[in-house]
């Protein structure tokens, strides 16, 4: 048998102390009763004081004090493997970066801009997701990975947070490059169930017949493919600076507005569901949709577990700590009324 806190053993040398300062009392308490006269004659005196009863408490309340030190000690037995098995999916996140995510998320006073919206609604997705693996990508003009796949929920707050408008050089809203990324960041596994998140104001404008071409892809891979769509169909101007981005051919600011028709598309040819991230039941329409990939177990480990056995030295101090309260320190009445030993008659 060990100890998970072995130094907490340190209380037992109370119990040799205790025993001192008790035999300590009771010869200083004899010490003075023999000033008043014999002792034989003085037990006369006190019918009621039993000679036995406080030796009997001391012990009864020393072997609970030590079954509460080991208790506390956290003794362990054997030690027995326990097997854990996580049962998910991989979800790949592709984050739109392009400087329309600077724009309001809708066109009402005082809203969020459309990055701060994604980042608030995929910060909570994450945390939903459980046994899930988690990836995250970033795309504007050219996709990049961010982190691969992996079930280290920390590091993909980290990197979602740290997403900006603007870090890609390259700029535009290459939707096609983000689910081709997504598809091939997946494991080669055909057993396990994969879904793509993807975060975005839909606004592409150079080749949406790519973009199509890519979901038939992932969907003939198994893929589910979900969209967020993050701003409104009202069109609205994107910040810079103390102003607005302005369009260098025309000279007038430019506007950016949601494009749902291809966001749903994008959503029914990937057998997933379109939902708009201003909408309070977006995340769980979103998680009750992911629910349908089919689960499948993703990691197995064993680990070493000692078998505790403080609870049997708890309640053993719990039973000596009720018989010290049922034994009094006085005499019992009806052992006075049974003779042991009886006088023969000559």
């Amino acid at each position: 048998m060990s100890f998970a806190y072995p130094y907490i053993l340190l209380f037992l040398l109370g119990v040799p102390v205790f025993i001192g300062l008790y035999l300590w009392a009771r010869a200083d308490r004899k010490r003075k009763l023999n000033v008043f006269g014999r002792e034989t004659s003085l037990a006369n005196l006190m019918p009621l004081v039993s000679p036995y009863k406080p030796p009997l408490k001391l012990t009864l309340q020393l072997l609970a004090y030590s079954m509460i030190v080991l208790a506390l000690a956290r003794p362990w037995g054997g030690v027995k493997s326990a097997s854990n098995v996580k049962e998910g999916i991989e979800v790949v996140i592709a984050v739109d970066a392009s400087n329309s995510m600077l724009a309001p998320s809708s066109s009402e006073k005082d809203a969020p801009d459309r990055m701060r919206m994604a980042k608030m609604i995929l910060e909570k997705l994450i945390n939903r997701l459980d046994n899930d693996r988690v990836g995250l990508i970033e795309y504007a003009g050219e996709a990049y990975t961010l982190i691969p796949v992996t079930g280290d929920y920390v590091s993909a707050r980290m990197f979602l947070n740290s997403i900006t408008p603007g870090d890609i050089s390259n700029q535009g809203t290459n939707i096609a490059a983000a689910i081709d990324m997504a598809t091939k960041s997946f494991t080669d596994s055909k057993d396990i169930g994969k879904s793509i998140i993807l975060i975005t104001d839909a606004e592409e404008l150079e080749n949406p017949e790519s973009v199509m071409e890519a979901v038939k892809t992932a969907a003939g891979k198994g893929i589910q493919i979900n969209v967020v769509g993050v701003g409104g169909e009202t069109p609205v101007r994107i910040p810079e600076g103390n102003g607005f981005m302005m369009d260098p051919t025309t000279g007038a600011p430019v506007e950016t507005a949601l494009n749902e028709d291809l966001a749903l598309e994008i959503a029914k040819q990937g057998n997933g569901i379109y939902v708009n991230a201003s909408n309070k039941d977006s995340l769980n329409e979103l998680e009750k949709q992911m629910s349908k990939v089919s689960k499948t177990a993703l990691e197995s480990s064993f680990t070493a577990v000692h078998d505790e056995l403080y609870a049997f030295f708890a309640w053993a101090a719990i039973f000596f700590i009720l018989l010290d309260i049922l034994v009094v320190d006085s005499k019992f009445g009806w052992l006075d009324r049974i003779t042991f030993f009886k006088k023969e008659e000559k």
